[in-house]
């Protein structure tokens, strides 16, 4: 069953025993690229985001759908023996291994890494755990728990009251981080023939990508906390009520600033001493701030916007999803796409892989998958 031609990872494949989000989102991204992935799923009850809804598309669970297209779906049980080496068999046809399991799980059906790389040196291997695969191999690896462990609720939210992300935005980075390292490996294993294993995990995800956050602690012992919707460095950047819904304002720099306060008619604010630079603006943000909001509350957000957008100033109303959708259609940016019709006759609509190349673009190819909708056709294994 042989892909369509022209994706970047054309003739790369992917044996996907991930579950849930981190490893899914990973290898969908690499599909769309033209990785032909087989996702191994549990016999009888599959993925568990299968069941992860309301919502629910068609029966299906939009969690699932969002994140599993182009993806063939066979179903296989560990624990019997023909089906072991039905799987094993696959891995001989496979560049590349992804699975997401407690550190030690695969190891007792033969699947850990220096069991497969024994006899497949060019294996592409991609562990995606919670915590490591040391001292924090026992935990697992669920999104909350990285967020509350990790520091991330600490900072978000109002003081006193922690908050997770509105999304599991640990698994989405931990999955870019995986997709980063297996096509890295990829092309070590192109120029030397080794593959190798590539290990990623929440934790270590989620403390790279707080960035500024982690730099200020590493460098000095700062141990930030939660600001509601300021910024810690800089302001102003953050939303103000206007005189209908909030609107977000990002002046970061002298420059921008000046411009943002003549534009609203605010001049005395750039010869103030207390606001002259973006320190002495931090300083003193508790007056800044209430200052800029006794005016933009006198004009709706969408008049702010288009005065400030006019003059360079960085600043945006807090639209709901529909309205972030809205926004990238006006911008051309068509953000849903709808694949071709797969042999099981599903449309489903999607987001659109947010990565663009110009002479290897993104293809949707598949609907997600049917559990188990291709366990007939084992017969690719080793050998197509």
């Amino acid at each position: 069953m042989a892909e369509t031609p022209g994706g970047a990872l054309d003739g790369v494949r992917i044996l996907d025993l991930s579950r849930v989000l981190a490893g899914p989102h990973a290898t969908m991204l690499l599909a769309d690229l033209g990785a032909d992935v087989i996702k191994v799923e549990r016999t009888g009850t599959g993925d568990d985001t299968r069941t992860w809804g309301p919502p629910w598309y068609e029966g299906e669970a939009t969690y699932f759908l969002g994140t599993n297209r182009n993806k063939r779906s066979v179903t296989l049980d560990f624990a019997d023996e023909a089906d072991l080496r039905t799987l094993r068999g696959l891995v001989d046809g496979c560049d590349v291994f992804v699975e997401n399991f407690r550190p030690g799980t695969l190891d007792k059906y033969g699947l850990g890494y220096s069991q497969l790389a024994s006899t497949h040196a060019g294996l592409v291997y991609c562990s995606i755990t919670g915590f490591g695969s040391g001292g924090g191999a026992h935990l697992p690896g669920y999104d909350l728990i990285a967020q509350a462990a990790g520091g991330l609720m600490s900072i978000t939210g109002w003081p006193g009251e922690p908050a997770k992300v509105g999304v599991a935005l640990v698994d989405v980075i931990t999955g870019l981080h995986a997709a980063i390292g297996i096509q890295a490996a990829l092309r070590r294993r192109d120029a030397t023939g080794e593959g190798q294993l590539v290990e990623v995990n929440l934790l270590s995800s989620l403390l790279s990508a707080m960035s500024n956050q982690s730099s200020a602690h590493v460098l000095t012992g700062a141990v930030p906390t939660a600001l509601g919707n300021a910024h810690p460095s800089v302001a102003p950047y953050q939303p103000f009520d206007t005189a209908d819904r909030p609107l977000a304002v990002a002046a970061t720099t002298d420059r921008q600033f000046r411009i943002l306060v003549s534009a609203i008619g605010r001049d005395d604010l750039a010869d103030d001493t207390r606001f002259t630079s973006n320190s002495s603006r931090v300083t003193h943000r508790t007056e800044l701030i209430a200052e800029l909001e006794a005016t933009f509350v006198t004009e709706t957000a969408d008049h702010w916007f288009q005065l400030l957008s006019a003059r360079g100033v960085p600043c945006g109303p807090i639209n709901d999803l529909g309205q972030a959708f809205t926004l990238a259609h006006e911008l051309g940016l068509d953000p849903i796409v709808r694949p071709e019709v797969d042999h099981d006759g599903l449309q489903v609509a999607q987001v659109r892989n947010p990565i663009t190349l110009s002479r290897t673009p993104a293809a949707y190819r598949r609907d997600p998958p049917r559990l188990g909708a291709y366990s007939a056709d084992l017969g690719w294994s080793a050998t197509e």
